[in-house]
C-alpha cells in the first residue's frame, strides 16, 4: 500500500523541517507522544491516543530537503522540501506492506482541511 500526499505550505522550509522533525512540533499535529531523533542512524517513536504506537529509523535526514523513516516491521515515508513561490512544498510518499490505524492517520493528517 501507498499513500502520496503534497501540499504547498505558506512558511520556510526551516519551518516546515522544525514541524517535521522536533518532537514537541510533531506533538501539535501528528502523535500524542513523540521521540524523534533527526539525523541518520537516529530512532523514532510515535504514539496516538488510542494505544497505536510505531518505531522508525531515520535512514536519512539532509535539513530542510528530505528525510527518510524506516518503519519497524515494514514500510517507510519520504519526506521531500521545495521552495517554492510563497512557501515550500511538501511531498510525502509513505508505503506499508499492510492499511493500518497509523498509516490512516497520517493519510488523514496530510489532507488539507476545506
Amino acid at each position: 500500500m501507498q499513500v502520496e500526499r503534497e501540499i504547498v505550505f505558506p512558511e520556510s522550509p526551516g519551518e516546515v523541517w522544525e514541524a517535521l522533525t522536533e518532537p514537541e512540533r510533531l506533538e501539535e499535529w501528528f502523535a500524542t507522544e513523540v521521540e524523534l531523533d533527526a539525523r541518520p542512524g537516529g530512532a523514532g517513536g510515535f504514539r496516538w491516543g488510542d494505544g497505536e504506537e510505531r518505531r522508525a529509523t531515520v535512514r536519512e535526514a539532509s535539513e530542510q530537503e528530505r528525510l527518510v523513516l524506516d518503519w519497524d516491521g515494514g514500510g517507510e515515508v519520504v519526506v521531500e522540501l521545495e521552495e517554492v513561490d510563497g512557501g515550500t512544498r511538501l511531498r510525502v510518499v509513505e508505503t506499508s506492506p499492510e492499511f493500518g490505524t497509523a498509516l490512516e492517520l497520517r493519510a488523514l493528517a496530510w489532507t488539507p482541511v476545506a
